[in-house]
């Protein structure tokens, strides 16, 4: 996954470090630690198998993913691309993490799906193919990166008029440094201590006015429920913790 600093999100308008990676090599060598049991859903990816169907359902009901080019950035390895090629999309998926993609491109055998993978930055995504996607998805990356506006202007370059982004992170609130902080990481030890740092996480206010400078129209916001006890997982009015969001390109 392309990842992160501990700098407040709200000063991030300039670009740290490799602006064109937009990434930090701690975070780098994090994810990469978790990459042999990516696909383990009772291992440290276990959150994400769980949050998996509802952020897929999420996107199906907003796109006909039917043959549509959608871009799956920070993909780590694969959960969401193959979800989304299983329902009939054309996915590429990029991250810088070699060792995730690696496993991704791994599990296309057990699969037996089509994946366009990529050891590839967002920037390098929107530089190659402008405007190239008729969806792009970026779920839990924003809260790692150095630069989150220069990830969502990205972002922005890499749809065609009229198609739809999605993202999902961490607001940043006492609930989400509970549960994503002390409880996920701490307490119940589902996640590697120093996943996440309360600093980057965005509310949705800053996060949408980020999409606003990038040219974006906000289109829904959403939260996330999650009970880690009985690996349950929806949709909910309650953005607290964790959130989702749509957004649109102009045509």
């Amino acid at each position: 996954m392309q990842t992160t600093n501990t700098g407040s999100p709200q000063n991030s308008t300039q670009p740290r470090g490799d602006a064109s990676a937009n990434v930090s090599p701690e975070e780098i060598a994090r994810f990469a630690s978790l990459a042999s049991r990516w696909w383990d859903p009772d291992g440290e990816s276990r959150p994400l198998h769980d949050l998996n169907p509802v952020r897929a359902a999420y996107i199906a009901a907003r796109v006909d993913l039917r043959g549509a080019r959608v871009a799956d950035v920070g993909c780590g390895g694969g959960l969401l691309s193959e979800a989304l090629t299983r329902a009939g999309a054309r996915v590429t998926g990029v991250d810088l993490g070699e060792k995730v993609i690696g496993i991704a491109k791994l599990h296309l055998h057990e699969s037996n799906l089509s994946v366009d993978y990529r050891v590839q930055s967002s920037a390098d995504l929107a530089a190659a193919e402008p405007e190239g996607f008729d969806a792009v998805c970026c779920m839990e990356l924003i809260e790692h990166v150095p630069d989150p506006a220069a990830l969502v202007r990205d972002l922005e370059t890499m749809l065609k008029p009229g198609g739809w982004l999605f993202m999902s992170t961490l607001n940043r609130t006492l609930a989400a440094f509970g549960a994503a902080i002390l409880g996920a990481e701490y307490v119940m030890r589902m996640l590697p201590r120093g996943t996440h740092h309360y600093a980057q996480f965005l509310k949705p206010s800053e996060l949408g006015r980020l999409l606003r400078h990038a040219g974006l129209e906000l289109e829904d916001v959403s939260g996330m429920g999650y009970n880690p006890i009985n690996r349950k997982a929806w949709l909910s009015r309650i953005t607290a913790v964790n959130y989702v969001l749509s957004a649109r390109k102009p045509t």
